[in-house]
């Protein structure tokens, strides 16, 4: 069931998320920093509950519906794993960005339930403001962050492109979302929605105040 899976791998990406942000907040430079970074955190868990409750409101079992995404998630993170509390932040705004814009593009091809909770899960609440401040302020202090901070998120954007594509190979299912059912996408369309998301990616890069 393609919905599962989606679920499945979204709460585990959730969860692992918040993993991993409460990790990074132990490098932030002063408590009010690991506080906001924490706080993005908690975020992360209560929108793996989210997630987790829907699968049960499927009759789905969480940890089994997560157990196929385990392996391509935790090797993401293993080869993003940041050196610096900036490097976290960065992969908090890009990386999770990419993936992000992704998800929501795919909420048009669930049933609305579904697409509610996803669209819901990975709304904007500001947060990212956090994000984008401090990274600014890191560059204005010390411009060869600059080159630094873009090469690492250029990195996250191709290890990213690069697992989803390996989950997609994995769980065909996933792949049918977009291009099954009369809402699915032909190979135009395919590359509209990338081209939407490179846009974005784009537009997120200069916001940080990095070169894409």
């Amino acid at each position: 069931m393609a919905v599962v899976d989606l679920l499945g791998l979204l709460a585990y990406g959730e969860l692992q998320g918040f993993n991993r942000m409460a990790a990074d907040s132990t490098m932030a430079p002063n408590l009010r920093d690991q506080a906001q970074t924490a706080a993005m955190a908690a975020t992360e868990f209560r929108q793996f509950e989210r997630l987790r409750d829907r699968l049960v409101g499927l009759d789905q079992d969480p940890e089994a519906a997560m157990a196929p995404f385990v392996a391509s998630i935790d090797s993401y993170h293993a080869s993003t794993a940041p050196n610096d509390w900036l490097e976290g932040l960065v992969k908090i705004y890009v990386g999770d960005g990419i993936a992000r814009d992704f998800y929501l593009e795919v909420s048009y091809f669930v049933d609305p339930e579904t697409a509610g909770l996803i669209r819901s899960v990975f709304a904007d609440r500001g947060q990212a403001d956090f994000v984008v401040t401090s990274v600014r302020q890191a560059i204005a202090a010390d411009p060869t962050l600059a080159g630094r901070l873009a090469l690492w998120a250029r990195r996250l954007v191709g290890e990213a492109l690069s697992q989803a594509q390996r989950v997609s190979v994995e769980r065909e299912s996933l792949a049918a979302l977009l291009i099954e059912g009369e809402e699915g996408l032909d190979l135009e369309g395919v590359g509209e929605l990338f081209g939407r998301l490179t846009t974005r990616h784009t537009e997120r890069m200069a916001t940080l105040g990095l070169a894409p």
